[in-house]
């Protein structure tokens, strides 16, 4: 485990320094559909439109931007299914040093291919019978690199933060928060931001049905550890919450629910049909439970994380058709 301290909002204004001229600041878009639907006043934050194509990029640049001399010549290694093995690869070829990342070899192909494409090495492992993490601390070892993980490390908390402080900074402050939930960085931070500015907003985090160990751990009050769940949000296909991120959720997330994978390819095509913009399934987590009617919004104004656009075209067609 990292011995950094637990991310604070002062962490996130510092990522908003540090990734700013690198990350882009991306669209609030609003839907009269949307809103009529739901009557609430709804806000997508589309961090589809971000660099790479997910919020990712923010907090991996982050954590490399805080890399010493020693950590840069050695080069920087992760895991990840592909979002954030996307945005390691881009954020070192911009450090200009190397990256290695960890990939279940059945990861989405476009996702793949992008990684590789931004310079990254490609370590591919069966998600279902080996343990990522346990592959990539060993290969950390062996190479001297510093591991960053997908979501539980303070630097990606607070960059992936920066989301929501941009949202904020735009719409003012918000009744209630939906955020999509794997591991738990984005909402993490995303909390964190909206605890300092926008304090009586409820924070809503959503996973799909088939992954739901965040929703339990809550309910818990400990980590809860579930099988790799199989749900076409693959970005959200996460086992476990992390040792930052969990007391974040604790203090600051007043409730998690659940969306399945049809509500997800019906908000998928929601996106594509009236708002003309192109979401992953995992990306469309936190707006299929708002437009499903999962937790009541009339009247509300609602911060919604798109969190990416990442998708196989041809499993687009799919989804679409």
């Amino acid at each position: 485990m990292q011995s950094l301290p637990a991310p604070t909002y002062d962490d996130v204004v510092d990522a908003a320094a540090r990734i700013e001229g690198f990350a882009h600041r991306t669209p609030v878009l609003t839907s009269t559909t949307a809103n009529e639907r739901t009557g609430a006043s709804i806000f997508f934050k589309c961090e589809n439109f971000q660099r790479m194509g997910a919020f990712k990029f923010r907090g991996a640049f982050n954590a490399i931007s805080h890399f010493d001399r020693a950590q840069r010549d050695a080069g920087v290694l992760t895991y990840s299914s592909g979002n954030h093995a996307q945005a390691i690869a881009l954020s070192a070829r911009l450090a200009g040093i190397r990256a290695t990342i960890v990939m279940p070899h059945d990861a989405p192909a476009a996702k793949m291919a992008a990684t590789r494409g931004y310079g990254g090495e490609v370590i591919t492992y069966d998600r279902y019978k080996e343990n990522r993490e346990e592959i990539g601390q060993r290969l950390a070892r062996e190479r001297g690199m510093t591991l960053i993980p997908p979501y539980d490390h303070p630097h990606v908390i607070a960059g992936q933060g920066t989301a929501v402080k941009e949202l904020i900074d735009e719409t003012g402050p918000l009744d209630l928060l939906f955020v999509c939930l794997g591991g738990g960085g984005l909402i993490g931070g995303s909390a964190l931001s909206a605890a300092a500015l926008s304090p009586a907003c409820r924070v809503i985090g959503v996973e799909p049905e088939a992954g739901n160990d965040a929703q339990q751990s809550l309910a818990r009050g400990e980590i809860v550890t579930i099988d790799v769940p199989h749900t076409i949000a693959d970005g959200a296909a996460s086992t476990h919450l992390g040792h930052y991120t969990f007391p974040i959720i604790q203090r600051h997330v007043e409730q998690i629910v659940t969306v399945s994978d049809a509500q997800l390819i019906d908000t998928l095509r929601f996106f594509a049909q009236r708002m003309k913009i192109v979401v992953e399934p995992t990306g469309c987590l936190a707006a299929a439970a708002v437009l499903n009617g999962i937790v009541p919004v009339q009247g509300k104004r609602v911060g919604v994380v798109v969190s990416g656009g990442n998708v196989d075209l041809a499993r687009l067609a799919e989804f679409l058709g």
